[in-house]
């Protein structure tokens, strides 16, 4: 039962990537609007990538001087797997923190599309009221911690690269359902900061739905992979990002307890009626689960719609 829970989750995590494709489908001028920071981000990942690639036998060369006095059947092999090593866990990390880099200067961009996908789902939570340079530090903060978790894990893949067989069929796999993973956490990032989740929480809410965002960040990563895949689907995968968070991931943020209201204080007690009775209430804060329908059930008239 639960392998094939996990199965259908990771089959709608998938579906999360396509219906954020077709929303900006139908809204091109965002689409247009979200590709401007991608392509600048693409351009310096593009160049390093580039850079490396044709340094790549200097670079690996450096690397294992130990084989320098290997006959030479033995050391070019070696260093052909090294290279394929190295390159493999550099696209590895360049994927991880593409997104968060992309989202990191294109913020105002992807904060725009955010809000326009939750605004067609029935309306979208009020910005926190936080100081622009706190979401600057926090956002850099963020990136930083993933660059450094993302490099540990490329050094972890770089060496088992060198395994046979399994370096150069297990380990890819692995490192494009990491690399998802983490993928995912930065897409979904937008909308749950927006609901006051910060990392730590948001990492807690995508174990409780790990297929579901493994689904969404392995898809994205194979779309990424595509020639200039990563800029056209960055403004789709965005969307993506924000249904899934709004639909299914905030639905497992905590409630916050209502506070104990003292005696004689307005509330506690019979109420009496009064001319302020029916008066409008004016806009309290945020209420964890206010914005998001909650996860989609089998047989309660279908999945949230979308536009």
């Amino acid at each position: 039962m639960r392998v094939r829970q996990g199965f259908s989750d990771l089959i709608s995590g998938i579906g999360y990537l396509f219906r954020g494709l077709g929303w900006v489908a139908r809204h091109p001028l965002l689409w247009l609007f979200g590709l401007i920071p991608a392509v600048i981000v693409l351009v310096v990942y593009g160049t390093v990538l580039g850079v490396l690639a044709w340094n790549l036998d200097g670079v690996v060369g450096w690397l294992t001087p130990f084989a320098d006095d290997w006959s030479d059947g033995v050391r070019q092999a070696t260093r052909v797997v090294a290279g394929l090593a190295l390159f493999g866990a550099s696209l590895f990390l360049a994927l991880v923190t593409f997104t968060a880099c992309t989202l990191m200067v294109g913020d105002p961009f992807y904060e725009n599309i955010s809000e326009k996908v939750e605004e067609s789902q029935g309306g979208a939570p009020p910005e926190p009221d936080e100081p622009l340079m706190t979401q600057i530090a926090r956002a850099v903060k963020d990136a930083v911690l993933l660059g450094v978790v993302a490099l540990g894990f490329a050094i972890v893949f770089f060496a088992c690269g060198f395994i046979p067989l399994v370096g150069q069929t297990v380990v890819p796999v692995v490192a494009a359902c990491v690399s998802g993973y983490f993928l995912a956490g930065e897409l979904t990032s937008v909308a749950l900061d927006r609901r006051g989740v910060r990392r730590k929480q948001r990492f807690a809410l995508m174990k409780q739905n790990r297929m579901l965002v493994v689904g969404l960040g392995v898809a994205t990563v194979v779309v990424f992979l595509i020639p200039l895949g990563a800029v056209l689907a960055m403004p789709g995968a965005v969307a993506a990002g924000t249904l899934l968070a709004r639909e299914r991931l905030a639905a497992g943020i905590p409630q916050a307890p209502a506070a104990p209201q003292a005696p004689g204080a307005p509330g506690h007690g019979p109420q009496v009626p009064g001319p302020q009775a029916h008066s409008p209430q004016a806009p309290g804060p945020y209420t964890p689960g206010q914005y998001a329908p909650g996860p989609y059930a089998p047989g309660a008239g279908g999945p949230p719609a979308h536009g």
